[in-house]
């Protein structure tokens, strides 16, 4: 260990380089910052381990590793898609069951692996809370069949801190499905048989609706694949899934697959989009994203009778606004004068990008001193005055649209309030005006609008099942110096919850369409994927995250919005074409003010571009 490299940079290279072995790739990325263990475009992201490392962290962090190197090293795409049942419930069961086997592989074989991955796997329990399960509508069946699936090809109890999930599932999965269980410790290095045996557990569980059945149908379809395309069959049958062409980005999170899914359905509606609308130049949004589509449609709401959007003085008293507003500005006093002199650098340089230019010999105006010498030639002449010209930028609009979810709390919060305070006052010294919106939702693991769908018999594929919370910090024509005191409500305690990107976004667009300005910006501070448990569990996989992509395209696509994204300690370039991450909140004001410094570096507003063309291997 070098002198200036800490326990903490020797742990994650040594991680890293652990990482990389046990995946089979040599040339790995793996990257530290994110919020959630994942898999990025081919990429390992992992959180950042603590400052304090102790024994059981760093085997938190370990296990998180090992499961996911063996995700890439043991898992291939291609086959995991086409056993994949069609309904969302199996499919849940289906990746989870996917993992296991290979966590299983790797369990096996190394018994430190198998340390490190139970401890990862008792945290994870620990903080979903399946001990204190009591009811079957929190306990999701996925985990309690992967938990007892993995004690039997493992050999390794379940952790404790899942049994009050494993009371509530355990005797009805061994009943129904026991044999089928049992029928899982095969050959887990071949994924194939493995997938069968899976898909016959679903149907012993009533999962399966015959979309990933192992029919006569289906292998004559899939005969017919893998002649045309030798690759696939290659692919297929390796056993370490060692196809290079199908791990590459095969997985985003545990639900990768699922995601890739609803990839295909988004490039799908792409094509539509671009044959209905030729090539997409001046285009508005379509609006093709209304709440209650119905089940089938992309994206649908169970019911939007308990979303709302608020004032943010409407939601606590001014008082209390005060309050947090002074509790705000002492937390961040140490950065504010750091944010403020990257406030005054952004001034200056949208000052000197003004096409300054004067119109002279005026009778009203400002005093023209260089004409002063004509008094003195000629003392009857009148005085001149002259008159600055507008600037190019002045008829613009900006909104902050800010995540206002449970894991922003703490400082991503504070910074994100005091660059939208900052900001906000240096572009109104500009011209530009500025609106500052937040979105949360009103409860956790859904509101009223999930116990109307409890009420209603739990109907499949409900759709959205949280209130949604939309909060109005600053209007747009409102001065910030009213609206100052609103920014403190991020700081109260209760108030950031879950976060259903997509609407929030459709929601700030459909402001700013409104607006006059001739050039509009949208900026997203955000610092993960769109995260609602209720209304995850009971959609098929990657249901909000498909839905934001959806939003993105149309917005990036077909409307004269520029959309600009600042991901907090997350990846966000995964979703918007323009964005920028930061490992670190202090950075965000720095990078606001880039940002938009060099969105007006061009004169022009850039207009509405045609739809992108998939890019192939």
């Amino acid at each position: 260990m070098s002198n200036t490299e800490t326990r903490s940079d020797l742990f994650k290279r040594a991680l890293g380089a652990t990482t990389r072995a046990l995946s089979g790739q040599r040339d790995l990325d793996v990257r530290f910052g994110s919020n959630q263990a994942g898999i990025n475009d081919g990429a390992i992201s992992l959180p950042s381990p603590p400052a304090a490392l102790d024994g059981k962290a760093a085997a938190i962090a370990r296990g998180k590793a090992d499961a996911l190197a063996l995700r890439l090293a043991h898992h291939n795409a291609r086959t995991h898609a086409r056993g994949a049942p069609g309904n969302a419930q199996g499919q849940a069961v289906f990746e989870a069951l996917e993992q296991v086997r290979c966590e299983a592989i790797g369990a096996n074989a190394l018994p430190g692996a198998s340390d490190n991955m139970h401890a990862s796997l008792r945290d994870r329990c620990a903080r979903r809370g399946y001990a204190d399960m009591h009811t079957r509508e929190e306990a999701p069946l996925a985990e309690a069949v992967a938990l007892i699936a993995r004690e039997r090809l493992t050999g390794t109890p379940a952790p404790q801190e899942a049994d009050g999930l494993l009371d509530l599932w355990r005797a009805e999965i061994e009943n129904k499905a026991g044999a089928a269980l049992d029928a899982l410790q095969g050959d887990l290095g071949d994924q194939k048989t493995f997938g069968k045996a899976v898909r016959a557990l679903l149907r012993d569980l009533d999962l399966d609706d015959n979309l990933g059945a192992d029919s006569e149908e289906d292998k004559e379809d899939n005969s017919e694949d893998e002649q045309s395309n030798p690759n696939a069959q290659d692919g297929d049958d390796q056993d370490e899934g060692e196809d290079d062409s199908d791990n590459d980005g095969s997985s985003d999170s545990g639900d990768a697959d699922e995601s890739e899914q609803q990839s295909s359905l988004l490039d799908d509606d792409a094509d539509v989009g671009e044959s209905q609308d030729g090539a997409g130049e001046d285009l508005p949004l379509r609006p093709n994203y209304q709440p209650g589509g119905g089940e089938g449609a992309p994206y649908h709401v169970y019911t939007t009778k308990y979303d709302e959007t608020v004032r943010a003085e409407d939601l606590c008293e001014q008082a209390e606004l005060t309050r947090l507003r002074g509790y705000l500005d002492r937390q961040l006093e140490k950065l504010r004068g750091a944010v403020a002199r990257l406030a005054n650098r952004l001034q200056r340089r949208l000052m000197a990008q003004q096409q300054r230019g004067w119109e002279f010999d005026l009778e009203e105006g400002m005093l023209d001193p260089a004409r002063l010498t004509r008094i003195i030639t000629d003392p009857l002449s009148a005085l001149s005055f002259k008159r600055e010209t507008e600037t190019d930028f002045r008829d613009t609009v900006v909104t902050l649209l800010i995540d206002n979810s449970g894991s922003m709390r703490g400082r991503p919060i504070m910074i994100a309030a005091l660059s939208a305070d900052i900001l906000a006052r240096t572009l109104e010294r500009c011209g530009v005006k500025v609106e500052i919106l937040g979105f949360t939702t009103r409860a956790w693991k859904g509101g009223q609008s999930k116990e109307d769908w409890l009420a209603a018999g739990k109907p499949r594929f409900p759709g959205r099942l949280n209130d949604l919370r939309h909060i109005i910090y600053k209007p747009a024509d409102m001065p910030m110096r009213r609206a100052r005191n609103n920014l403190g409500l991020m700081m109260r305690e209760g108030l950031l919850k879950e976060n259903i990107d997509g609407e929030a976004l459709l929601w700030a667009h459909k402001r700013l369409q409104a607006r006059p300005e001739g050039r509009r910006i949208l900026m997203v501070i955000s610092d993960g994927a769109p995260v609602d448990d209720t209304t995850q569990s009971q959609n098929p996989g990657g249901f909000l995250e498909a839905h934001l992509r959806q939003v993105i395209g149309e917005i990036e696509n077909f409307s004269d919005v520029q959309l600009i994204a600042i991901g907090i300690g997350h990846d966000v370039t995964r979703w918007y074409s323009r964005a920028v991450t930061l490992t670190d909140a202090e950075q965000l004001g720095g990078v606001i003010t880039e940002q938009l410094a060099d969105l007006f570096d061009s004169q022009a507003p850039v207009r509405a571009r045609g739809p992108r063309v998939k890019k192939t291997a």
